[in-house]
C-alpha cells in the first residue's frame, strides 16, 4: 500500500508489530498474561478485518525468570539462554491460547543473524513467512536467544523487527513499548515534550535519550530510533507508541510518534548488506571514492582506495570507510585482503597493463550505502 500515513494506517494491508519485554511482564518480572491477551485481542481483531499482521515479540527470557526463581535479567549469556529456553515455550503457549480464543492460528519463527546474513537462509526465511501468511497463520517472530552468541545477535528485537518489516514487504512497522511516544527527554524530566511526527533528522535535534531498557529487556529509546531509521530509510513508515495504545495507533488515531518514510524500498541484497551482514574487514577510501559510491552511485575502483584493514577473502562482506573512520557503505569485495594492497591507488589503465584486467573492487550491484555524505 503506497503512501501509508498515520491516518491511513488502519487500511494498511500488512503491518509488523513489535512488542517489548517490559510490555509483557509485571513488576515481579513474570509474564503478564492479561497484557499478552489484551495485545492478542487487538491483533486478532485486525486480522479478522482482513489485514495481515506479523508479530515480533520479546519476552522469552523474561517469561523464564519466574519459573527459574530469578528476579532480573541474567548478566551472563549461558544463564540468559537457559532462561530463554524455559520461557520461549511458555510464551508461545500463552500466545497460542490467547489467539485461539479469537479463532486465530499462530506459528513460531525463531531467527538469528545467520538467518538473514546468508542469502540462502534469508530467502528461506522470506518464503516461510510468506507461506504462513498465505495460510492465514500469524507469524510470531523472536530472536533465537537459546543458540545466538554475542557475535551473531541482532542485539535487540527492535532491529530485528525493522529487518522483518523489510523482509515481509510490510506497509508499516509499529514499535510498542512502555513509553507512549518519543519525547525530547525522558518523560519524567521537567519540560519533556512529546514529538508527534518525525520527517527527518531535523525533528530529532532536541531529543536527549535516557538510559537503556527495562530490567527485563535489552532495548530502550536508542534502539527504537535505530530501528526506525532502518525501516524509514527502506521506505517503511513507523509508529512508536505504548502497548496500551496499540488499538488506537492501528486505527490511525493521533497517538504516539509517527516516523515518515524517508527512503525507497531496497532490494533484499542491499538490505542484507546494510543491516544484517557481518563484515570481515575494512577498505579505506579517499574523499573522491566516498563521493563516487554514495552520491554518484558508482562502483568502487582500486584508484580510490588508500588502505586495507583486517583479513577477508573474495566474496566476503567488507566495510567501506572514509579516511576519518566513518562507515559509508558495505559491499561484497572482488579481491582478497592479500591481493588488494599492491593495487591501491592505481588507475584502471595501469591495472590493465599490470595484471591484465581492471575489475571493480566492489561492484555497485553488490554495494549498500550506509550513510550518504556530500
Amino acid at each position: 500500500m503506497p503512501g501509508v500515513t498515520r491516518e491511513t494506517l488502519a487500511d494498511a494491508h500488512r503491518v509488523v508489530v513489535k512488542v517489548g519485554s517490559s510490555s509483557l511482564t509485571g513488576d515481579d518480572g513474570r509474564l503478564d498474561v492479561d497484557a499478552l491477551r489484551a495485545l492478542s485481542d487487538v491483533l486478532a481483531a485486525r486480522r479478522a478485518a482482513g489485514r495481515q499482521v506479523v508479530l515480533v515479540s520479546s519476552g522469552a527470557i523474561a517469561a523464564g525468570l519466574g519459573p527459574l526463581g530469578m528476579t532480573g535479567r541474567p548478566r551472563d549469556l549461558a544463564t540468559a539462554q537457559a532462561a530463554a529456553s524455559v520461557g520461549q515455550g511458555l510464551l508461545m503457549a500463552r500466545y497460542t491460547e490467547a489467539f485461539a480464543r479469537r479463532g486465530q492460528r499462530v506459528g513460531q519463527v525463531l531467527l538469528t543473524v545467520e538467518d538473514v546474513m546468508r542469502r540462502a537462509q534469508y530467502r528461506n526465511a522470506l518464503r516461510t513467512l510468506d507461506r504462513l501468511l498465505d495460510l492465514d497463520i500469524m507469524p510470531i517472530v523472536n530472536e533465537n536467544d537459546t543458540t545466538a552468541t554475542h557475535e551473531i545477535r541482532f542485539g535487540d528485537n527492535d532491529r530485528l523487527a525493522a529487518i522483518v518489516s523489510h523482509l515481509t514487504r510490510a506497509d508499516a512497522l509499529v514499535l510498542l513499548s512502555d513509553v507512549d511516544a518519543l519525547y525530547t527527554a525522558p518523560p519524567g524530566v521537567a519540560g519533556a515534550r512529546r514529538i508527534d511526527r518525525v520527517t527527518g533528522p531535523q525533528d530529532l535535534a532536541e531529543v536527549r535519550i535516557g538510559g537503556a531498557g527495562s530490567r527485563v529487556g535489552t532495548g530502550g529509546m536508542a534502539t527504537k530510533l535505530d530501528a526506525a531509521a532502518i525501516a524509514t530509510g527502506s521506505g517503511i513508515p513507523v509508529m512508536l507508541t505504548s502497548a496500551a495504545n496499540v488499538a488506537e495507533a492501528l486505527d490511525g488515531a493521533p497517538v504516539g510518534t509517527w516516523f515518515a518514510a524517508t527512503g525507497s524500498r531496497k532490494n533484499a541484497r542491499r538490505l542484507w548488506l546494510a543491516h544484517a551482514a557481518r563484515p570481515n574487514g575494512r577498505v579505506v577510501l579517499d574523499d573522491g571514492a566516498v563521493r563516487a559510491i554514495t552520491v554518484g552511485k558508482k562502483s568502487l575502483l582500486a584508484a580510490g582506495i588508500t588502505g586495507v584493514e583486517g583479513e577477508f577473502d573474495v566474496g566476503d562482506v567488507v566495510e567501506l570507510v572514509s579516511t576519518d573512520g566513518l562507515v559509508v557503505a558495505r559491499g561484497l569485495v572482488a579481491y582478497s585482503s592479500a591481493e588488494l594492497p599492491p593495487l591501491l591507488g592505481k588507475s584502471s589503465a595501469a591495472l590493465r597493463d599490470e595484471i591484465g584486467h581492471d575489475r571493480e573492487v566492489v561492484h555497485r550491484d553488490h554495494l549498500a550505502v550506509v550513510r550518504h555524505r556530500r
